[in-house]
């Protein structure tokens, strides 16, 4: 697994197809980059937020959509919107040793809070693919 939650189609060039077409489709998600989120203000508060208490920095948009999901609303991907994501560039990385810390105990609560939905497995990504990157790999027994 690339930490708790990968981002698909990280690195492709902004005029490739995708997987099987998906950069040019509206498609659902189980969760998008706080980065390029939008959503109704009645549903952000009917879910409670974005989790500052223990997803100070990492993993409280992944949260959040999961929570939507966990309420019956989608998360939807679409090609309509562009931009580009510096990741981590308001925030810095997680370079130090506190930052590491805060890093794995919020990467912990997160896979404990989801850890059913986790090990259900993703709904809208093919249990055939591979959790330990980005790119779309067929998953090989290990």
């Amino acid at each position: 697994m690339v930490g708790a939650a990968g981002h698909p189609h990280k690195f492709f060039p902004d005029n490739h197809i995708g997987y099987h077409g998906r950069l040019h489709m509206v498609y659902n998600v189980s969760a998008v980059t706080g980065a390029m989120m939008m959503v109704k203000k009645s549903k952000y508060q009917e879910v409670g937020g974005l989790d500052e208490e223990h997803l100070a920095v990492a993993y409280n948009d992944i949260d959040f959509c999961l929570k939507l999901l966990d309420k019956g609303y989608l998360n939807i991907f679409t090609p309509h919107a562009k931009a580009t994501h510096y990741e981590s560039i308001s925030r810095g990385y997680e370079d130090t040793d506190e930052k590491v810390q805060r890093l794995l105990k919020e990467q912990d609560h997160f896979l404990t809070t989801w850890a059913d939905f986790l090990d259900a497995g993703d709904p809208y990504y093919n249990p055939n693919l591979s959790l330990k990157n980005e790119c779309f790999s067929l998953k090989f027994k290990d």
